[in-house]
Order: structure tokens, then sequence, then C-alpha cells
């Protein structure tokens, strides 16, 4: 496996780097505005007693996002990022 997965897998505690988005539109639009670019460093802080949403520590910010959002960040969690 290449350590390349959605950031909705992550749990909490663990973080990776963003390599992709795999989402258009919007809402790709959406996450680069929260700072959701290639490289950036992201942690799983805390998900909700539902499981959705989940909130992310992004570049020093708290951000909430809904699991349907979440999978369509990919992730490298292997402490190996590549770039």
């Amino acid at each position: 496996m290449n350590g390349i997965r959605p950031l909705a897998s992550l749990q909490c505690g663990q973080e990776g780097r963003v390599c992709d988005l795999a989402v258009t539109g919007s809402m790709r639009r959406r996450l680069q505005d929260i700072g959701l670019i290639v490289g950036t460093k992201i942690e799983c802080v805390q998900k909700s007693p539902a499981g959705d949403p989940t909130a992310y520590l992004i570049r020093g910010a708290v951000i909430a996002l809904r699991k349907e959002d979440a999978k369509g960040v990919l992730v490298f969690c292997d402490g190996r990022y590549p770039g």
C-alpha cells in the first residue's frame, strides 16, 4: 500500500499530508479556501458522538468537515510525503 487514503479514514490523533483533492466545483474551491492544498499537514482531532462531522486541525485552525466531504480529500499517512 502506498499510504494514500481518504481523509475521512483518519482516526483521532492521526495525521497526514494532503496529496490530492478528488472533488470539483464549489466544494473543491471551499476546501482550498480553508487551506487544503497539496502538502498541507492535517490532523484528526475529534469526531462527533454520531461520527459526523469530524474536526481537523488545518494550518492552526480547527475545521469541521462532513464525512462525505472528507472522503474527497486524499492524504499521505505513512510519514513519507514525497514532495
